[in-house]
């Protein structure tokens, strides 16, 4: 019999009779931690690709992006397994099993002979990633909901993004003194410390009556609930391109910043500036969106992006961007996905709570995959100017805004009857 469960009323969180309560500062800062894990094994990785193509000489500087996208890759696709296996057994067992997973492939990738390897160690490695997301997510989900939802997220989201401030400094860091596979060491010592965490102050917060079975007709029941969904299907499909932008960014930021603008160890200070507003605007929403709602706050967001994004491609298409200019539009352009991203996840999951765990894998599926595949084909395209990328967001995030019309029924910003989101 498990031990009954109580609620910490300052967090939201349940936590069981004998454990101490989990604050609501300690509860936001575990969860972004394990969540951040994921960026950390991007963005620790973008100032070694150079170092990554001179070690395997049979690739080029675009083949090199593999390595993000076959971790994300396999992050994706290990979500739609931990989702139904959440739903079943809570969200610590799955958590703690896809961090051995992700610690073992880290170390097997310090050893990786061949660039093939290398690519397989990283897959494997997302799949084991893929639990600290359902985890994050379905927790958030079986603690709060509506609009305190997208405000936890987006605090979530807010310490989340100091990894990516963080990591290329760290990523720099280790090439500096040591050889690019110590990046992988420190990985796996940070993904420890983050698996001691969680065992010791994660509390379970799955109502057993909310348990399902693994049965398959089960499972395919749970997916068909979150498929069926119009809000949730299409704010998923929507969240998949909108995050296409993201990762494609990421596969050509050490090619803008280090080939196109010659910033070399300067790149992780420029990477971070922009996650700097990133973040800063993850916190802004947290703090809006309470008063004014995940819809109008997000469909906000993602027509500016549009409208800068446009912007930016019909100036780049008449020559070079100088830097400063560059670094202006972009930062504009990647600070509003603190509006977009946590409230569409809020949006997408809210009517799905009876099925948190398989909401959040097919949601993060979406997101991961979908996104990963379509930043590739935007990374790929860099021919050594901006023009590619900026015309990759317009596509994609006007691809989201058509796929956001769907979900409202052609009404955006929010209305009366949708007027609590």
């Amino acid at each position: 019999m498990e031990p009954s469960v109580a609620v910490d009323e300052t967090s939201g969180t349940k936590k069981k009779s004998h454990d101490r309560a989990v604050g609501r500062g300690e509860f936001i800062a575990l969860l972004a931690g394990l969540m951040a894990l994921n960026a950390l094994a991007i963005d620790i990785l973008l100032p070694a690709f150079p170092n990554i193509v001179d070690d395997f000489t049979l690739i080029d500087e675009n083949q090199v992006q593999f390595v993000i996208l076959s971790y994300v890759v396999g992050f994706g696709a290990g979500q739609l397994l931990f989702g139904p296996i959440s739903d079943r057994f809570g969200r610590r067992t799955p958590l703690f099993l896809g961090l051995a997973l992700y610690i073992g492939c880290v170390l097997a990738a310090v050893i990786a002979p061949s660039f093939n390897t290398l690519l397989l160690a990283r897959m494997v490695q997302g799949i084991g990633a893929a639990a600290t997301r359902i985890v994050a997510l379905a927790v958030v989900r079986d603690t709060c909901s509506g609009r305190q939802m997208a405000s936890t997220m987006s605090l979530i989201m807010m310490v989340f993004m100091i990894v990516p401030i963080l990591a290329p400094f760290l990523g720099q860091g280790v090439i500096m003194i040591a050889d690019w596979h110590m990046i992988f060491v420190l990985m796996a010592m940070i993904a420890m410390v983050m698996a001691v965490w969680g065992f010791w102050r994660l509390p379970e917060t799955l109502d057993p009556a909310n348990r399902r079975s693994l049965r398959p007709a089960v499972i395919v029941e749970g997916f068909g609930f979150v498929l069926s969904n119009r809000v949730s299907l299409f704010y998923a499909l929507a969240s998949a391109f909108y995050f296409g932008s993201l990762f494609g960014f990421l596969n050509s930021a050490s090619q803008i910043y280090v080939g196109l603008y010659g910033l070399g160890n300067w790149f992780p200070v420029a990477f971070a500036g922009v996650a700097v507003l990133m973040a800063a605007s993850s916190f802004l929403n947290s703090r809006l969106v309470t008063r004014f709602g995940q819809r109008r706050l997000s469909h906000s967001a993602l027509i500016a992006f549009i409208v800068l994004s446009s912007l930016t491609a019909v100036v780049s298409a008449n020559g070079p961007l100088p830097f400063w200019l560059f670094m202006i539009l972009f930062s504009l352009i990647m600070s509003l996905f603190g509006w977009v991203g946590a409230n569409f996840n809020s949006i997408a999951m809210e009517p799905l709570g009876h099925v948190a765990g398989t909401a959040s894998s097919t949601l993060g599926f979406a997101q991961t995959v979908g996104g990963g595949i379509v930043g590739a084909l935007i990374g790929q395209a860099f021919d050594g100017t901006i023009l590619p990328l900026a015309l990759g967001y317009v596509v994609v995030s006007t691809i989201s805004l058509i796929c956001v019309l769907i979900a409202e029924k052609g009404r955006l910003l929010g209305t009366i009857a949708n007027a609590t989101a």
